[in-house]
């Protein structure tokens, strides 16, 4: 599960004195957790661990606890906060020497199977034995994280028994290797005829993960600007090196790597730390000594003089103009990333240089309009030893490369000069304020992967935490010197010789040189196999093949029961106004001095040849100023007084029918209480006077977001699949498809194109007198009991100002008496090496009585069946089945090798149900992975939101639940014979990605 480390705000919580009834009991039982932290002393000994530090952060209103332990030296950080949702992780420092993707396979390796779990894989298993609220592990450049969160303490412990077994003492058994990194076997298991190939979860995986341009920009960027370590070579693996790493180097691996000495394990939560400290002590550091890992990253020897190089990527099919392909970008390596105040200042002033309209740099590059957007991993980062910074574009033509150049040192040149307006200064300080009272629901997560890339090479990771001491000293020295930003920007930039001008290049014959490279690759291993190693590869095929199949014991993995989750959903309490006639939702939570207010705009008199323009509308209504301010104006004014301002398409299938649906525009936004008058005056603007007229900035906008939605097919190709088979079956499907698929990604492309923009104007325009208004309007609050009376009288002063006649109503639906599922079947051919593909069946609505089964059955279906036949025997990264409240019953695959094997793992899953091959205890953990995600922690800004965009009420949500605890077996067979049988329903598949012979007859087959 190769990702990057999450990007995190630091957040969240401090109450005000003044609280409910209900508040106050819930910050009692919180204070208790931090009281106990606080009695902690340097020097204090727990279960084999020494206190070394207790620093309370009042301002994230919660308690660090750092700990060392003694015997082994394993780090650990326990923050102690009001949340229920508690977080383990243990990360490792992995500094991979080579590109075969050792430390990402290792990642995949030791969640298949332990020493006390020896099941085929407990990770995923787990995923259905538990209601956690994440469950993963990823890959970084230099270590290795393995996290997980849930509400329940039980469950807690559970979860931690297997992780900790996991990482500590892996099976790592060769078969397990073969299926998740790399193997050489027939294209068919089970003939020995058949030419031999190369398999594998993670050679597929970096198959497709290595064919998009900005992942391709993003590694030889590290690589050549930090080429003297680890950072050179790629962690995630190359595909042509895969096949170069062997069993017995992964066991290397493991044990040079995945030792306590090497570790840093972070807790999180209300649970007491004591209990944490007991287990893991007695799971897993009892049993290892000291060693000194040797996995230091040394910093990186600066340059003399800066460096060019140029890199090569596919041709992109869905570029506007083929001749503007080029991308660039000036990279910088900064300072060590163990300074603590240096990576505040870093992440400031990289805010300061690139973000929002009102920065230098979107000024002179993005204004110039030569490229279509920002060149991947722009902006400051903390991700290597040495933090890094880099500024480019995209989308450019190759003789504009040395303008661009200028462009950024003359940017460079001009801050050094003037610097920065104050009021950039004081929004960026702002945004900081803000993110620290807005609470997020995986707050505890964020925390630990934004401290890990820092820690893990020795920073302090409690004097991270202490966000508003290091702001201070920004102040203080911005205060005293006030040539402070500017200096930095020459030491950093101008004066720093380490820099990297990196070029990527589209070459039209990219992808067939590198599928010669792999069949060279291919060729030359096999050519050098006996008859007797031909053998072997094809009776350890048989092997595998009959490991996936073998049906195992799962007694030994830890589970919750059904009986363990409550009978009673959450309900979430709110008031219904009408202000001015505007219906009204106000939900009082403890937002910590901040008000969240949303609007929903549902028109029924958009014509059809609109909607498709809605998206584009929604995008670029609060980038173009408003009234009097241009939309520099309006974007200093957005981050002075606001956490931003969101507009985005509002596509709701109606609970009881599949034929009516609710679909319009919802906008969002929030603000300190304090602001809540600036906030309302901005939104005002808005309705009452938008600046649709700019011309210049109107293709700007369509360029970026062009590029954008385009350049995600290679990461989310499932969902665009999903989307495009659902389409042809319900019409909130079909909209969702014209919204946000390959329909609005041709059409964005098409409008790119497009030298005079007056007729996209003009229908920017009409939509906005069609929806800016209160006619078809309702609105959303959430704010602190004290917040609530004056969120409501600015509202009351926004609405008052805003045209039209409030119709009142709670849902606007409108019956679709023009639609009818109609069966498809759709190829996008892409130049991918892999696939995307989903197979979709008309299903039911939120309300009726077979959506809690088809949901059970979706799940069962997906961890029983599905994920071994998909990705352990087809090597696909992901697969599965799920039914979602858009009324279909979607299967999916995700960066697939194998799309006939694949469909037929669709068609024979339904097969598998109806056989009713699965037993009380499958249908049990379905159930619990359902309850996992129904049952997912809900931040107060986030409290009444469903009701709010989809009418379903508490009473509702309760019908549901009781509905999924009784599900049966019967119950699971009835809905797949009904629904899931060929014939039965209307059905519709989608396919991304390269040529296929399964398309060749009775598919519309497009070329993008």
């Amino acid at each position: 599960m190769l990702r990057a480390a999450i990007s995190s705000s630091w957040s969240r919580c401090v109450l005000k004195r003044r609280l409910s009834a209900e508040w106050r009991r819930s910050y009692a039982v919180v204070s208790k957790a931090q009281e106990r932290a606080k009695q902690y002393q340097p020097g204090d000994r727990l279960h084999g661990f020494s206190v070394e530090k207790v620093v309370p952060v009042p301002e994230l209103y919660l308690t660090a606890v750092q700990l060392r332990h003694d015997k082994t030296g394993a780090q650990y950080l326990h923050v102690a906060r009001e949340d229920t949702n508690n977080v383990f992780s243990v990360g490792f420092r992995t500094t991979p020497m080579d590109s075969t993707g050792v430390s990402h396979i290792l990642e995949h390796t030791v969640l298949c199977g332990s020493q006390n779990y020896p099941v085929r894989d407990p990770f995923f298993k787990m995923l259905n034995r538990s209601l956690s609220t994440f469950m993963n592990a990823w890959t970084a450049s230099d270590y290795t994280m393995y996290p997980f969160s849930t509400q329940n303490g039980k469950d807690f412990e559970n979860l931690l028994s297997v992780y900790l077994d996991a990482v500590f003492f892996p099976r790592l058994r060769q078969l397990d290797f073969m299926q998740e990194g790399w193997r050489l076997e027939n294209e068919v298991t089970e003939d020995q005829s058949t030419p031999i190939a190369f398999k594998g979860v993670v050679f597929n995986e970096m198959k497709g993960a290595m064919s998009g341009p900005d992942q391709l920009f993003a590694h030889s960027l590290q690589s050549k600007l930090l080429p003297s370590h680890t950072y050179s070579h790629n962690s995630g693996g190359e595909p042509i090196r895969i096949p170069d790493l062997t069993w017995d180097q992964l066991k290397q691996f493991h044990a040079s790597h995945y030792h306590p000495s090497n570790s840093r394990f972070y807790t999180y939560g209300d649970l007491p730390l004591e209990r944490h400290l007991e287990l893991i002590e007695e799971k897993a550091l009892s049993h290892f000594e000291r060693l000194q890992p040797h996995t230091e990253v040394p910093n990186e020897s600066r340059w003399a003089s800066p460096r060019e190089h140029t890199m090569y990527c596919p041709p992109d099919p869905m570029a506007p103009d083929p001749n503007k392909q080029t991308t660039l970008a000036a990279s910088y390596v900064i300072k060590d990333v163990t300074d603590a105040e240096e990576l505040v200042f870093g992440q400031i002033l990289g805010s300061l240089l690139v973000d929002g309209p009102t920065a230098p740099f979107y000024h002179s590059l993005i204004g110039a309009g030569i490229g279509s957007d920002y060149a991947p991993c722009i902006g400051y980062s903390s991700q290597t030893r040495d933090s890094t910074f880099s500024i480019g574009l995209r989308g450019l033509a190759e003789e504009d490369v040395d303008r661009v150049k200028k462009i950024i040192e003359d940017t460079i040149a001009k801050v050094i000069r003037t610097g920065f307006e104050p009021e950039r200064i004081e929004a960026i300080l702002h945004k900081i304020e803000l993110s620290n009272k807005h609470q997020s629901t995986q707050f505890g997560l964020g925390v630990a992967a934004a401290l890990m890339p820092s820690w893990n090479h020795g920073n302090d990771p409690s004097t991270n935490l202490k966000i508003t001491q290091l702001v201070d000293s920004f102040k203080a020295k911005v205060a005293a010197d006030p040539n402070y930003l500017q200096s930095k920007v020459k030491e950093y930039f101008q004066d720093n010789q380490h820099k990297l001008w990196l070029t990527m290049k589209p070459q039209e014959d990219y992808v067939e040189e590198q599928e010669r490279e792999e069949k060279e690759k291919l060729d030359g291993m096999v050519a050098k196999l006996t008859e007797t190693d031909k053998m072997d590869i094809y009776e350890r095929g048989l092997e595998l093949a009959e490991e996936q199949k073998r049906e195992e014991d799962m007694t030994c993995l830890p589970s919750l029961k059904v009986s363990d989750i409550d009978a009673k959903a959450k309900r979430t309490a709110v008031e219904t106004r009408h202000m001015g006639g505007v219906h009204t939702q106000f939900c009082e939570q403890p937002t910590n001095g901040i008000t969240y207010f949303r609007a929903m705009f549902t028109p029924d008199n958009i014509p059809d040849d609109l909607q498709i323009y809605l998206p584009l509308f929604c995008n670029v209504i609060t980038k173009m100023g408003a009234g009097e301010l241009d939309f520099i104006e309006f974007a200093q004014k957005e981050e002075l007084k606001t956490g931003g301002i969101s507009t985005s398409r509002h596509i709701a299938q109606y609970h009881s029918d599949v034929m009516q649906y609710e679909q319009g525009i919802g906008l969002s936004s929030f603000c300190l209480d304090r602001n809540l008058p600036d906030m309302f005056d901005l939104l005002l603007r808005v309705f009452t006077s938008p600046r649709l007229n700019d011309m210049e900035r109107l293709a700007t906008l369509v360029r970026m977001e062009a590029a954008e939605l385009a350049n995600s097919i290679v990461y989310m190709g499932h969902a665009f699949a999903m989307k495009r088979a659902g389409s042809s079956l319900s019409p909130s499907g079909r909209l969702h498809e014209i919204a946000g698929g390959m329909t609005q990604v041709s059409f964005l492309k098409g409008l790119a194109e497009k030298e005079n923009l007056d007729p996209v104007l003009a229908h920017l325009q009409t939509i906005a007198s069609l929806v800016l208004n209160k006619t078809n309007m309702r609105c959303a609050v959430n704010s602190s009991p004290e917040g609530v009376d004056q969120a409501a009288n600015q509202l009351t002063r926004f609405l008052d100002n805003l045209p039209g006649s409030p119709l009142g109503d709670s849902l606007h639906l409108t019956q679709a008496s023009d639609f009818s599922p109609s069966e498809e079947r759709m190829h996008y051919e892409l130049p991918f090496p892999v696939n995307y593909m989903s197979h979709a069946v008309c299903g039911v609505p939120y309300s009726h009585p077979d959506f809690p089964k088809l949901r059970v059955l979706a799940r069962l279906m997906s961890a029983k069946y599905l994920h071994r036949e998909i990705r352990e025997k087809g090597g696909a990264y992901g697969g599965g089945a799920s039914m979602g409240t858009e009324g279909a019953f979607k299967f999916y695959s995700y960066r697939d090798p194998n799309t006939v094997e694949t469909m037929s793992a669709f068609e024979s899953s339904v097969q598998w149900a109806l056989d009713g091959k699965f037993t009380q205890q499958d249908i049990d953990e379905a159930k619990l992975s359902v309850f996992s995600v129904v049952d997912s922690p809900l931040s107060p800004a986030e409290k009444g939101a469903t009701l709010f965009s989809t009418g379903i009420d508490n009473d509702m949500k309760q019908e549901t639940r009781d509905a999924l605890f009784a599900v049966t077996k019967d119950d699971l067979r009835d809905v797949a014979e009904r629904y899931l049988m060929d014939g039965k329903r209307t059905h519709a598949t989608t396919l991304l990605g390269p040529t296929t012979t399964m398309t060749s007859q009775g598919w519309n087959i497009l070329k993008e």
